[in-house]
């Protein structure tokens, strides 16, 4: 029976240095340090060496959002597996543990954002639980800096 990854909160800078590999860019510094101190952002690390001796081979993120008239709820920022270790449970496991966190916080649910034509995440995000609710768009804005 394979055993399942070990998974970590990310409390050191040195941990999302080691991790950026996954990321889409670098990880700077000061980045990582507004990110560990921000109130209600966590990152989980999935390693295959259950001391967490290897480089992280996966990670969530996610964010507490909070509204005076809903309460708490967790948004799933960004998941992401190594290409050669997907399809073995990392991002499911992932996915999971997140969820558990937002229920021991106290998260009334969870929500992510993933494109209609993204069967992957799609696939990983309904075997960890969750239950499409039909369309949506996102539209951005970008400012630039940091």
């Amino acid at each position: 029976m394979p055993i399942g990854p070990t998974l970590r909160t990310a409390t050191t800078t040195a941990e999302l240095v080691a991790a950026q590999y996954l990321f889409d860019g670098s990880v700077t510094e000061a980045r990582a340090r507004r990110f560990l101190a921000a109130e209600g952002h966590l990152m989980l690390l999935a390693y295959l060496d259950a001391a967490g001796a290897d480089a992280p081979v996966g990670f969530v993120t996610g964010i507490e959002m909070s509204h005076p008239d809903k309460g708490t709820e967790m948004a799933l920022y960004e998941l992401e597996v190594a290409e050669p270790h997907r399809r073995r449970g990392i991002g499911r496991a992932l996915t999971r543990a997140l969820a558990e966190v937002a229920r021991e916080r106290g998260c009334y649910g969870m929500w992510v954002g993933a494109d209609a034509d993204n069967a992957a995440a799609l696939a990983t995000y309904r075997s960890a639980g969750a239950a499409g609710q039909g369309s949506a768009a996102v539209l951005v804005w970008t400012f630039g800096g940091e």
